[in-house]
């Protein structure tokens, strides 16, 4: 789907600083920001309360507005600005999840106490090396090659992204689907 006229014009008056332009962009796609909240969280298996949701949406949000709407001034316009801005909110959120977990775990390990991570979360990264040898046998080579450079090596979406010749933008959809495999595999087995 491409960019439709409305979101044109909304982004356009976002870029120009139109007045009540920012307050009608956040209640367009405050609803889409809160969901993928809640979907990010949900399938990382994060328990999210209001306060928390509320952070990751206001994070989002910063995200956008911050160096003069560098975000929205990146945007290609080669599909629909709810798509885009659903990529971009599952990176931050993904990111501001996977932080609370290092914290979380340098609190387990006495560096930080454990209210200071403000989220209470598994890690991001699949840990059981045992269960990533079983995923591999499953996936497609690219998918394969993805998944071990993320849960094996430990290696972030630009740096796979560099290696793989994929943008960054897919990684985090491949890794999904391969979570998925992951799931629906361990089901019939």
């Amino acid at each position: 789907m491409s960019l439709s006229e409305v979101d044109r014009e909304l982004l356009r008056r976002c870029l120009e600083r139109a007045p009540r332009a920012w307050q009608d962009f956040a209640d367009r796609f405050l609803g889409l920001v809160v969901h993928v909240a809640n979907h990010t969280a949900e399938c990382r298996g994060f328990e999210l309360d209001e306060a928390t949701r509320d952070d990751l949406v206001a994070d989002v949000f910063l995200t956008i507005v911050a160096n003069d709407f560098e975000v929205l001034r990146r945007f290609r316009r080669n599909c629909s600005l709810a798509t885009y801005l659903t990529v971009i909110s599952r990176r931050v959120i993904a990111r501001r999840l996977h932080s609370a977990m290092r914290i979380r775990n340098q609190a387990n390990n006495g560096a930080v106490s454990a209210t200071e991570s403000g989220m209470d979360a598994p890690p991001t990264r699949i840990e059981n090396q045992e269960e990533i040898q079983k995923l591999l046998l499953r996936l497609d080579p690219k998918e394969a090659n993805v998944v071990r450079m993320y849960h094996l090596e430990g290696k972030s979406y630009r740096e796979i992204s560099e290696y793989v010749g994929m943008t960054e933008n897919s990684i985090g959809p491949v890794l999904t689907r391969a979570r998925e495999k992951m799931r629906n595999g361990s089901d019939h087995s």
